[in-house]
């Protein structure tokens, strides 16, 4: 089909925004139009604010939050006290989204590179140009049989976002790939295994008396901090005594530091733990679910006195936690982060919630609430990232030439990936990069073609979370500002990442049968279908006061639609003891999530200056040691390391003894060691990620991020760590060569 220019700019424009305020009570009558000036005089205040309800989904969880707005700039985030996952609260990335919409170094217009790859080299073109030469490479593919060596890279994106997607890859005939950093698909697969469900269920900790909880930081990083930060709580306030927090980790992470007891096991061992918590348990208690998981009698050989030894862990501890378990009237076991980063991870995770089968708190109060499917058809969950083995797979591919288009969004698989893919090399083969990023990051720096996406304040969305809260619900994303770059006309600025594909697939004239020529269309007319249920808690007797009530509220829920079947139990098929690289080297290494999530919050400076939980630490990569083997080796806190594996690439960091450290391990954070991505991130403290060995989930193919091993040699240098209990008066600079510089390997 043909598109004069007055469609395309009307179908670019269409994520432009109108934004419904949030009220105390009552539903507005009309949606109500804001206006955002790129620059407002710093003196025009007229003391009016409004706020906005919309949903963040950045950084794997979701919140909605409400933004104050005052002469059309959102100047305020706080939690939105309607949404049924945070109630009110909500994260530091939540907060920091005001930095990323304002920040300095979002990309206002397309790009084109001029210069050699990676040189930093580019100018603006217009919209038009831009999608013209995305739709004609696009086309040339697919005129010539080749569609399948388009692919789509992009972070897990469901909602409407994630339907509009999967209709354009599907009508080219390209493939698409979900990209995370640390992947969550090790634990979805066993939750898929365990419960035969396809989203995270609700944990119900607000009612539980007992949180069993093995490697999941749930009160840091895991999952939805936010929202179990809140369960906990209410947890701990009791509604009849005060809830027991039992931690199982080989790190001592926020979540151990706030437990009851904090029990630490050897890395890759907690599902053996699991096997013989069920195995005490099995001897001692006549429970028929032991007929079904334990059918082989498998558990038989994880006695306590069998797996003592290998995990760490006494006996006498196992026996305990096994009594407090059965004694419980509303236990929870919960699995997750290094838990699942092994090779053994799946199995951890299938015998940790399998637990949950032993105490049968499916779907009751304090227990496991699983969710049901979307109230939608098509707009659903985010499908499970691909595995490492998967984009390994990918990255030999384009060595080989048979990627010719690499469209990534939010994806950054350059820094991401280990250095044992050589993605640079990979990258390189590919003829055409497209980003869809708003700022850069170390893929889009390398990109041929830029089509920079809104902020997510600055757009319209839907988000179905991952983690629900047990009913059915969607969240709902609309733009409390107009966009930022508005001011540069219709063919520069920004655009909305579905607006974007909308507009490809018209100018290549294909047919993505969405209900709406715009992607705020496809959401309104889709939220028809959710006032024709006539449920939910949102009433309205017209359509018009449905919809602005949904947007009101940040969302739609049905606290009535819930799973009432509870599913069959899976036979325990048996845990092996992990694998790990470098078995020669002294230490395990932990990596740990700490302020700036996978590393993609690097560039906001709120976040790089947000303490570290544990060490208090920030704009640095650290090195957790054991205050007694630092000691020994000579080693003081700002002494600079090398942290070698066996593969002998190294990454430097400063030393942070601590006493809770075991002694046979280091724990070093997530999110630094970036070679772009703008003036706070880039070249600073040193990407983990970079260094380590190839180990895989035996079961799927998922990188096993925490299977690697390394030896630490002190270089002599000496740098102050920046903490916050330190006087740091403003921003670090360099001026003394204070920073650490990249050290992954590549330098390039």
């Amino acid at each position: 089909m043909a598109l004069t220019r007055r469609q395309f700019l009307t179908l670019m424009g269409g994520s432009a925004g109108a934004a419904v305020l949030f009220q105390a009570c009552g539903l507005p009558e009309k949606e109500l139009f804001i206006d955002s000036p790129p620059a407002m005089p710093e003196d025009l205040v007229s003391g009016i604010d409004n706020w906005y309800a919309t949903t963040n989904h950045q950084g794997g969880s979701s919140e909605g939050i409400v933004v104050r707005v005052m002469e059309g700039r959102a100047k305020k985030v706080e939690g939105n006290p309607n949404h049924p996952l945070n109630l009110g609260g909500h994260s530091a990335l939540s907060e920091a989204a005001l930095q990323g919409l304002y920040h300095p170094d979002r990309i206002s217009a397309p790009l084109v590179r001029t210069g050699a790859r990676g040189s930093g080299e580019y100018r603006e073109i217009s919209w038009e140009d831009a999608i013209a030469r995305l739709s004609s490479r696009l086309g040339e593919l697919e005129s010539s049989n080749e569609s399948n060596k388009a692919v789509f890279v992009t972070n897990p994106t469901g909602g409407h976002a994630g339907l509009v997607l999967e209709k354009f890859a599907d009508s080219l005939g390209a493939r698409y790939l979900s990209y995370e950093a640390l992947e969550t698909n090790v634990l979805r697969s066993a939750l898929k295994e365990v419960f035969g469900t396809d989203s995270i269920p609700e944990f119900d900790i607000d009612n539980a008396d007992l949180v069993l909880s093995f490697g999941a930081d749930f009160l840091s990083s895991w999952v939805s901090p936010t929202r179990y930060a809140r369960g906990y709580g209410e947890f701990r306030q009791g509604h009849e005594h005060r809830g027991k927090l039992i931690h199982v980790d080989s790190r001592f992470s926020m979540t151990a530091a706030n437990a009851d007891q904090w029990v630490h096991v050897n890395p890759g061992t907690e599902g053996l733990l699991a096997m013989s918590i069920m195995q005490v348990l099995s001897s001692s208690h006549s429970n028929p679910v032991f007929g079904d998981l334990d059918a082989d009698g498998v558990l038989d050989s994880y006695s306590p006195a069998n797996v003592a030894k290998e995990i760490g862990v006494s006996v006498d501890t196992i026996n305990q936690i096994a009594e407090d378990f059965s004694h419980s009237e509303h236990p929870i076991a919960l699995g997750g982060g290094s838990a699942g980063a092994h090779t053994n991870g799946t199995q951890n995770l299938k015998a940790i919630y399998s637990l949950n089968h032993v105490a049968s708190n499916l779907g009751e109060k304090g227990g496991v609430l699983l969710n049901p499917n979307p109230p939608i058809d098509g707009v659903g969950v985010a499908a499970p990232s691909n595995s490492f083995s998967e984009f390994r797979r990918l990255a030999e591919e384009m060595k080989a030439g048979n990627v010719s288009v690499l469209m990534v969004k939010d994806a950054d698989v350059y820094y991401g990936m280990t250095d044992t893919v050589d993605m640079k090399v990979a990258l390189d083969s590919v003829p055409l990069i497209v980003s869809f990023g708003g700022m850069m990051d170390d893929t889009t720096s390398i990109a041929d073609l830029i089509l920079p996406q809104h902020h997510f304040l600055e757009d319209w969305g839907t988000d179905v979370p991952l983690a629900g809260p047990g009913y059915q619900m969607i969240g709902f994303q609309q733009p409390v500002v107009r966009p930022f770059f508005e001011h540069r006309g219709s063919n520069l600025g920004t655009k909305g990442f579905a607006d974007i594909l909308m507009a490809t697939a018209q100018v290549m004239g294909k047919d993505l049968r969405l209900d709406g020529e715009t992607f705020r269309e496809v959401i309104r007319n889709d939220v028809k279908r959710l006032y024709e249920l006539d449920r939910g808690e949102t009433g309205s007797n017209s359509f018009e006061g449905f919809w602005n009530g949904v947007l009101q509220r940040g969302g739609w829920w049905d606290t009535s639609s819930k799973v009432e079947d509870v599913p069959e139990v899976k036979r325990l098929d048996g845990v092996a003891s992990p694998e790990f690289g470098g078995l020669d080297q002294e230490f395990y290494i932990q990596p740990f999530i700490s302020t700036l999530s996978d590393g993609s919050a690097a560039s906001l400076p709120w976040l790089q200056a947000m303490p570290d939980a544990i060490s208090t630490a920030t704009w640095q990569t650290w090195v957790e040691i054991n205050h007694k083997v630092a000691e020994e080796k000579g080693i003081s806190e700002g002494d600079v390391l090398e942290i070698r594996p066996s593969s002998g690439r190294i990454i430097k960091a400063l030393a942070m003894p601590n006493p809770a450290v075991p002694p046979d391990t280091i724990g070093i954070p997530i999110g630094q060691g970036h070679r772009d991505g703008g003036r706070y991130s880039a070249g600073r403290g040193a990407n983990i990620l970079s260094i380590l060995d190839l180990k895989l989930d035996s079961e799927n193919g998922s990188l096993a991020w925490a299977a690697t091993r390394a030896n630490i040699t002190a270089t002599g240098e000496w740098i102050r760590v920046p903490k916050f209990e330190n006087t740091v008066p403003e921003f670090p600079r360099d001026e003394h060569h204070h920073i650490i510089e990249i050290t992954s390997g590549d330098h390039n």
